[in-house]
């Protein structure tokens, strides 16, 4: 706990937290909201914000028993972030008194919540009277002990019935800072040891990756600014060497590879690729600010694609006519399964955007599957634990396509938070986000 003075007020951190909770309400990501916080509030909002997300379920329940009627808007979020902070006392990142002093005070410093400032501190101050009973009470809501709308842990529970409470409980923990080193310029080994000579803490994962025992501010870390590492969590660095494994006899016979990354902003499974070997890659993404990142992030890899805006279910826009060797198709989904760096994303979800997205996914794969030659390949990823966006998905494509032959691949990767926590036979790493992936070979129908 850190009760020494900060150079910004508490309070105002607290309000801004607050802020974050009112905007991914209104159905706002976490990310978007930030932007429009002032740089200097903005690291401890984030910090939080974060804490906030992850225990919003169990926040909120608390504020039910608390007060049966909510109170205005403003008043409730500031409650639930409070509550979200000190409702386990170990986990809180200051004092219970402190919280709730400053709690007090910044529902004070507002227009908007002036008149429950009384309301907020008679709360927050019961509630640390009865903490033990009324967390008890709580242990009831499913939403509270696993800070997941009911649907989403029906949804995990259903497509995962071994998993789901594995997976929920992985989702609530904080992700690892993980890097994928560039193979051009170093290497894994002599990367951790370039940390190790700056006392930085850090360990291998898969084949080109490195976990950092603790966070650090990326750009300072050494060889960022030539290029020697990305920013790529564990289970997103499998997709380049998973395309490329069965299209190197292609390279072998002196061909160059003609490679589509679809939906590929902001670029690292584009770098990634580029890093593995020397081929024609097109970056394909509908937005173009995104795409801009794309076009930054090769640059500081000194790696080169053809960069290109467009939509990639509309190729009579953008393909050139000829067949690619190729295609990474890292689809749009509910990214649920990387909840545990983006907490928002279970709050921001609907029931209806699975199969919502599902159908762009199908479309996705029909539209591009064409572009691909004879004995080519498509690797079809998404950063999701449902299976409506895995293995159901491509069940169906398969089932449809009789030139498509389904490869060996690591299907679903459940989120895992290091070696403690649970091993799930399927998956291939320690410490990764949720993933999915089908490597499909194209055969003469």
């Amino acid at each position: 706990m850190q009760d020494h003075p900060t150079p910004i007020p508490l309070w105002r951190q607290l309000q801004g937290a607050a802020s974050l909770l009112m905007a991914v309400r209104d159905g706002q990501s976490m990310t978007a909201a930030l932007e429009d916080v002032d740089g200097a509030l903005r690291p401890g909002v984030q910090s939080l914000g974060f804490h906030t997300l992850r225990w919003l379920g169990r926040a909120e329940a608390l504020r039910q028993q608390l007060a049966k009627r909510p109170p205005p808007p403003e008043a409730d979020a500031l409650l639930c972030v409070v509550l979200a902070l000190i409702w386990r006392e170990q986990d809180a990142p200051y004092t219970s008194h402190t919280l709730v002093d400053q709690a007090v005070e910044a529902a004070k410093r507002s227009e908007a919540t002036r008149h429950q400032a009384s309301f907020i501190n008679g709360c927050l101050r019961r509630f640390l009277r009865e903490r033990d009973e009324l967390v008890a009470l709580t242990e009831k809501n499913p939403q509270a002990v696993w800070n997941h709308p009911q649907w989403w842990i029906d949804r995990v529970r259903k497509d995962h019935p071994e998993h789901w409470q594995a997976i929920l409980h992985a989702n609530n923990k904080r992700a690892p800072l993980i890097l994928r080193v560039n193979a051009q310029k170093t290497t894994q080994a002599q990367y951790i040891q370039a940390l190790a000579a700056i006392n930085i803490e850090a360990s291998p994962v898969a084949s080109q990756g490195v976990i950092l025992a603790s966070a650090q501010s990326v750009p300072s870390l050494p060889g960022f600014a030539e290029g020697h590492f990305s920013v790529q969590d564990a289970a997103a660095q499998l997709a380049a060497p998973l395309l490329l494994e069965g299209l190197m006899p292609h390279r072998a016979q002196g061909h160059r590879l003609k490679i589509l990354d679809a939906c590929a902003a902001p670029g690292g499974k584009t770098a990634h690729l580029l890093e593995l070997v020397d081929g024609d890659v097109t970056a394909l993404d509908i937005d173009g600010r995104r795409c801009e990142r794309i076009a930054q992030n090769l640059k500081r890899l000194d790696l080169q694609a053809r960069i290109v805006v467009a939509d990639a279910g509309e190729p009579e826009v953008w393909w050139d006519g000829e067949l690619y060797d190729g295609i990474l198709l890292d689809a749009p989904c509910t990214a649920s399964g990387i909840v545990r760096r983006h907490p928002d994303v279970r709050w921001l979800r609907r029931p209806g955007d699975i199969a919502q997205l599902a159908a762009i996914q199908a479309q996705l794969l029909n539209t591009l599957w064409p572009l691909l030659k004879p004995g080519g390949r498509l690797l079809y990823c998404t950063c999701s634990v449902f299976r409506a966006e895995g293995d159901t998905q491509i069940q169906t494509f398969v089932a449809n396509h009789k030139d498509a032959h389904l490869m060996p691949s690591p299907g679903h990767l459940l989120p895992q938070s290091g070696v403690a926590g649970p091993v799930f036979p399927d998956n291939l790493l320690r410490e990764h986000d949720g993933f999915y992936y089908a490597l499909l070979e194209k055969h003469n129908a």
